[in-house]
């Protein structure tokens, strides 16, 4: 694995450098400087899915062609991960089309990432076999129907989940990193090696990736980069449960639970106020943090002053993501102790956002 991983990383990052070396000075489809959502200076490409997708495919196929030829690395990769790559394509394709024109609408790329859903069930036989409780397991025995259904709204919601919390030089690639590890982590301790190495070449190209995004910001994901996490994180995740009977159901839940819960709040959020849940604002969590967190003052040009303070940002988050990735590590097999600690993560969640709204914040959590 760690050749594989090593290419899909070289792949990434040089891809990512000719990216940024072949649009230096030219004019990047306009992000317009009135969204809400964005909190940098200049032109940025946008187009880190591509290297995302190019370092993936690479490794995979690689990974495929190492198995036929006598497996040394005990990868366990079949003809069966081109599948993959064919459930991944719809939404990563669509997602690096709305990077390049900033015009493809939201009810399109959410119908891709539905396309990736339903290729998902169909070439790799996905489904929810158990929840972890005993009423809604028999129901799912009699109803495998449901279990579908929860597998494409899993793959249709994770790449906008992931979309959502994009939005400081490596926030949503690290968060994807650090997931991409743990689900490759227990992979490893139910002796799964053929999803570790699918998930380890993504942790590997996203490495690439955020070589270039983190700290300086010179390549963004897009929504390219963030729909290839989104899919392939969840359909790891449903298929490690669906073929792993020790690991339980809520293990990649709380795994995901932050960008799982900054969306559904965010949808909550905005219809309280009477606002679609498609409309763009300056309210997510992160964007507060930088806000009202992130107060460093530097006596030079705004520009980097807005670097600077945006860097700053991505680690609150990255410490927030590991309160629940270490318990979901160290209780993968135990349901309703993650249970448990999901619903610690949502009243902490809400208690901090409050907070943080309000201006109560602690002088110790201030830079």
């Amino acid at each position: 694995m760690i050749w594989l991983s090593l290419i899909g990383f070289l792949v990434s990052g040089l891809c990512a450098a000719f990216i940024i070396r072949a649009l230096k000075g030219r004019r990047t489809p306009h992000y317009d400087d009135a969204k809400p959502q964005r909190f940098h200076i200049g032109e940025v490409p946008r187009m880190g899915g591509v290297a995302l997708l190019l370092g993936l495919c690479v490794s995979w196929a690689l990974g495929v062609v190492q198995t036929q030829a006598g497996d040394p690395g005990s990868l366990r990769l079949g003809n069966w991960a081109f599948f993959w790559i064919f459930a991944v394509l719809p939404a990563a394709l669509g997602g690096i089309v709305e990077d390049m024109t900033q015009r493809m609408p939201i009810r399109y790329r959410l119908a891709l990432t539905l396309l990736s859903g339903v290729l998902a069930v169909w070439l790799l036989d996905l489904n929810i076999p158990r929840l972890g409780m005993t009423w809604i397991d028999a129901w799912l025995v009699q109803a495998p129907w449901i279990g579908m259904a929860i597998v494409l709204l899993a793959i249709t919601g994770l790449p906008h989940a992931f979309n959502i919390i994009d939005g400081y030089n490596g926030l949503a690639g690290m968060v994807a990193l650090i997931i991409s590890l743990a689900l490759a982590h227990v992979c490893l301790q139910v002796n799964d090696r053929s999803l570790g190495s699918l998930i380890i070449c993504l942790a590997a190209v996203t490495g690439g990736f955020l070589v270039w995004n983190y700290p300086r910001g010179m390549l963004f994901a897009g929504d390219g980069g963030a729909y290839i996490w989104g899919v392939v994180i969840a359909m790891v995740s449903i298929s490690l449960v669906q073929r792993n009977p020790d690991v339980s159901p809520w293990f990649p839940v709380l795994l995901l639970i932050y960008p799982i819960w900054e969306t559904l709040f965010s949808i909550y959020r905005k219809l309280a106020r009477g606002v679609s849940p498609g409309m763009a604002d300056a309210l997510h969590f992160h964007q507060l943090i930088y806000r009202r967190l992130v107060i460093g003052v530097f006596h030079d040009d705004e520009s980097r002053r807005m670097l600077m303070r945006n860097n700053r940002t991505s680690p609150y988050l990255w410490a927030f993501t590991m309160l629940t990735v270490v318990p979901a590590v160290l209780f993968w097999n135990k349901t309703w102790v993650l249970m448990a600690f999901c619903g610690l993560f949502v009243v902490s969640y809400v208690v901090a956002y409050l907070c943080i709204v309000r201006f109560k914040v602690p002088n110790w959590m201030k830079l």
